[in-house]
């Protein structure tokens, strides 16, 4: 099935980005296949249902997760879902945390972002030619807040209904990766007084905001980094660990916010983030 197969009737106006044990989360899922002007998506993206609404799942990683953080196209998955009718996405992921009070477990739905990465493509608007030939336009888009007001409200109410005690705000710094932090890093992150440490929530968010898009994410901490603990550190086996004993749980919770998301972007923002900058 590819993109055009879809009718204007069951396009999906929610997306869910996110790791392999998400796949169980929708049903009645077919596959779609996604051409877009920056390449392949990180996978095939599976359009189904949750509670009759039309959802579309991306796996950021791929579906055998075998992409780094540095090297998942962002600006194709992005441009997929928005081909594909997605005005609203909901982005779990795994997180470190900062401070002792968020340990393993915490979900942190954040209200602010710094970005330490280095060498992604992080914008539609870098100068070369639009996907429909016109010349490109020099836009910069507002992302003073970068999540969607209405999302985050949605979210944290269904959190708490699926029996979590969300933390309400935070920052999330977003680090390069492959390796994990130092502990030198990690404590200067905690000093600045952010939140939860991970590799993914950027250049999603931006490039959703430059597409118009609502943006959503929910952190799901699964150790304390590296500055904030002893021993040896956070180690990859733990990050998998901790998030699958969190899955069933997320699940419940993105199923509850998928439901009482509102129908069209009009209560928010982020559908006018380019209102100022069409000519």
């Amino acid at each position: 099935m590819s993109a055009g197969d879809t009718s204007t009737t069951d396009r999906p106006p929610v997306a869910v980005i996110g790791g392999s044990g998400f796949y169980e989360f929708l049903d009645d899922v077919a596959e779609v296949t996604v051409d877009t002007p920056y390449g392949p998506p990180s996978d095939a993206l599976s359009v189904g249902s949750v509670a009759g609404r039309p959802v579309v799942f991306l796996p950021r990683h791929g579906r055998r997760h075998t992409l780094p953080p540095h090297r998942i196209n962002y600006r194709a998955n992005l441009w997929a879902l928005r081909a594909l009718g997605v005005r609203q996405v909901l982005a779990p992921g795994a997180v470190g945390g900062l401070r002792p009070d968020l340990g393993p477990g915490t979900l942190v739905v954040p209200d602010q972002l710094v970005d330490r990465t280095s060498g992604r493509e992080q914008t539609y608007y870098d100068g070369q030619p639009r996907a429909d030939g016109k010349p490109s336009q020099v836009v910069h888009v507002p992302f003073a807040d970068p999540y969607c007001p209405v999302g985050r409200a949605t979210v944290l109410d269904a959190a708490r209904s699926a029996g979590w005690q969300p933390v309400d705000g935070g920052t999330m710094v977003v680090i390069e990766g492959p390796r994990f932090s130092t502990r030198a890093e990690s404590r200067w992150y905690g000093r600045e007084g952010w939140s939860v440490v991970g590799m993914t929530g950027h250049p999603e968010a931006v490039l959703a905001r430059e597409l118009a898009l609502c943006y959503t994410a929910l952190s799901v901490v699964t150790d304390l980094d590296s500055g904030v603990e002893v021993g040896q550190g956070v180690t990859q086996q733990e990050v998998f660990t901790v998030f699958a004993r969190n899955i069933d749980r997320l699940r419940l919770l993105l199923g509850d916010a998928v439901k009482t998301l509102p129908e069209d972007q009009g209560a928010c923002p982020c559908g006018l983030a380019l209102a100022d900058t069409e000519r």
